[in-house]
This record gives structure tokens, sequence and C-alpha cells, in this order.
């Protein structure tokens, strides 16, 4: 049969032309040409995007810009452009050299090339080597909360919460994630010293049992803190480090890696009306932000995990476009964490309530690794491992 074949990478096209019996000298040349790829560029001056669109036009690609860009009359514009590998290559060659800023544009272009298609290295978090290029690894969810969307009140005592943890961990976590405040919509903050009182006792009796790789999930630097010495090995914090501005500083000082979330606004109102005018965009911008924090505060990149926030200020449909374009994501160069489980999105398209999702659960867990996703958090830790397994199985095949 005849057929178009669907080459998503330069491994995948060097494969194809190997079964082709090409000599190395063609595959080596030819598979740049065959991967092809989209980039958009945000607020370039006329002056430089007019530059960007000739070149790429020069070497047989294709450069979109704003109408206004033409005879200056905006101050800036947007550039989509277009073409294979090959042509970035050149592309980027030829920016650097030029003015207007973009030699710095080529460096940036390159990098998000390169990260784009991808594994993120190898991450040490606790006694456990993360290799991405292995497996997807599965974070068990452990809320200590009353008021949890999922599973809040289910665990309120530490001894319930010790039990849970070691059956995750039989049914496959590799890591634990504690937390006690609800980040749920329309929840309130509590105090610090309700949050410490609340988790620390279980991250301590936790790793004390079981020896697992604890993430403590919270915004707060004196619960990392504490959490940290107790027995955790990461800080997953839904704000990004911004919810408190010493994170970035007890992350730094204690080495340990820290997964920045977006959100649009604060768990109170952050499903009030929540919009975007560019959302992978806004998204995208708002981790780059928080990796810059990061790096500010003296934490190494390799340390660092991101997390686009389903369901932290978005819509169903905005929820939906993120799970279709995750893989957007991986030109910042990290380990991408998404948490899906039993969440509103998957109520509203099944009409499901809360406990009845596992299903939804499943196929947005499915979908995430295809799209890029290299951790997943969940309740049902059993059941999604198994889903991993099989979707690692198709990508990850020898």
């Amino acid at each position: 049969m005849n057929r178009i074949i669907a080459l998503a990478n330069i491994a995948e096209a060097q494969k194809e032309l190997k079964t082709l019996r090409v000599d190395l000298a063609g595959i080596e040349l030819m598979a740049p040409k065959a991967i092809y790829r989209a980039i958009k560029i945000k607020d370039l001056r006329p002056v430089a995007a007019n530059i960007l669109k000739q070149e790429m036009l020069s070497i047989g690609g294709e450069a979109a810009t704003s109408h206004g860009s033409i005879n200056l009359s905006v101050e800036k514009t947007d550039v989509l452009l277009l073409g294979t590998l090959k042509h970035f290559k050149y592309l980027t060659n030829k920016m650097k050299t030029h003015q207007f800023g973009l030699p710095v544009l080529a460096i940036d272009l390159e990098a998000i090339l390169r990260n784009y298609d991808s594994t993120p290295m190898p991450m040490q978090i606790g006694n456990k080597l993360f290799d991405f290029s292995q497996h997807t690894f599965v974070m068990g969810i452990l809320n200590f909360t009353p008021d949890s969307f999922s599973d809040g009140g289910k665990y309120l005592s530490v001894d319930q919460a010790v039990e849970h943890a070691e059956q995750m961990l039989r049914d496959g976590a590799d890591i634990i994630d504690i937390g006690g405040e609800s980040t749920k919509p329309g929840s309130n903050s509590i105090s610090l010293e309700e949050e410490i009182s609340r988790v620390i006792p279980v991250v301590k009796k936790v790793f004390q049992s079981t020896n697992a790789v604890i993430s403590i999930d919270t915004t707060k630097a004196e619960v990392a803190r504490q959490a940290i010495a107790a027995g955790a090995a990461m800080v997953n914090d839904i704000s990004g480090l911004r919810a408190d501005t010493n994170m970035a500083t007890v992350v730094a000082e204690e080495k340990v890696p820290v997964c920045l979330m977006h959100i649009k606004g604060t768990p109170k109102g952050m499903q009030i009306n929540p919009v975007y005018s560019d959302m992978m965009a806004e998204i995208g911008d708002y981790l780059l932000e928080g990796l810059a924090i990061a790096k500010r505060a003296g934490i190494l990149h390799e340390k660092l995990i991101v997390d686009p926030g389903i369901g932290f200020g978005k819509t169903v449909e905005q929820n939906l476009e993120i799970f279709n374009k995750l893989r957007e994501l991986k030109v910042l160069g990290c380990p991408l964490l998404i948490g899906p489980s039993r969440k509103n999105v998957i109520g509203k398209v099944l009409d499901l309530p809360v406990d009845d999702r596992l299903e939804g659960t499943a196929a947005l867990v499915a979908l995430s690794i295809v799209n890029g996703a290299n951790l997943v958090r969940v309740h049902d830790v059993k059941q999604m491992q198994r889903v991993v397994k099989m979707i690692d199985a198709i990508l990850r095949r020898k």
C-alpha cells in the first residue's frame, strides 16, 4: 500500500531512511529535510521581522508576519516560521550575522528546537534516579485534608495516610505527593501553623515507614523546609514560586528538585471566567518566568519540572487544548508533569461525578504521555500504572 508516513523527529526519519538502505551520508543529509516545524515568535520589531522573513524565504522556507510590518505601521509583530530542520539550521546561521537582536534570537531558536526533539536529562530525586528516556513516572496523590475535591477527609489519621502511601507504592507509585491544603476551585488558604501540623507528621511517618521518594505539595517556604527535614525529596509548588518569595531560596538551599505549575490567579477565584489571548503562549511565559526566578535563586536547571496546571484557572475547552498542545511546553527543556486525575474537565465531558472518572483519567494520562508528559500525578495508581506501561511499550520500544 502506498501511504503517508508520520515522522515525528530525526530519529524516526533516520530509521525510515535506513529501511530503504540509503547510505549513511544520504541519511545524514536527508533526515533534517524530513522533519517540519512551525515556530511562532512573539513581539518582534518590524525591521527584525522583515529581515527574518527575507532570510527564511531565501532558503526555501516560509514566514508570515503582520501586514503592517511591511510598511512599518506597527510597533511589534509576531512571526510564524515554517520549514524543515534543515531550513532552520541555515536560518539560525544567517541570523547570527545580523543586528537587531537576531543573533540572540538565533540561539533561542536553536535551544527550543533541541529541547522539543529531546528527552529531559535524568533527574535524581531523593534516593532514586528518574531516567525519562526509559519510562514515564507515576506520582501518587496523598491529600491529608478535610476538603480536597476528590479525597478530602478520606485520610485523616497519620496511620491511615501511611497505609494509603504503602498501598500506592505497592501499586507502582514512584513518588508520593503529600499535601495538607486544598487547592480546589473556591478554596481558602489555611495558616502556616495549620498546614505544618497536618503534613509534617505524615511526611515523617511515611518516610520512616517506607523510605519512599516524597514530594511536598505546598506554596509555603517554611512548610517545604520542615517537610524536607522530615524526609521529603522535592517540592511541588502550584504557584510556580510566586506565592512565597522565600520558596526559591529554600529550594536552592536544600538542593532539591521543584515542580513549577501554572495557575491563573489563586484557588479562591481562579475559575471565575478565566480568559487568555494566546493560552499556550501565556502558560509558557509564566513557566519561563518561574524558571528565571529559580535560576536567580541558584536552583540548577536540571532540578526543575514544569506543569501546565490542569484545572487551575482554565475552562473545560482550555483544559482540552492543553492536552492537545502539551508538547509545545517541551521547548522549556524540563520534564513535564501533568495532573489530570479525576479533574472537572472529565466530569463535564462525560457527565460523571468525581468518584467515577477512572476511564476519563486513563484517556488523558495516555494522551499526555503521547504528547510529551514525563510524570503523571494520579489518585488511582494501580490502574494508571498499567496505562503508563502500555503507552510506554508503544512509544519507547527498541
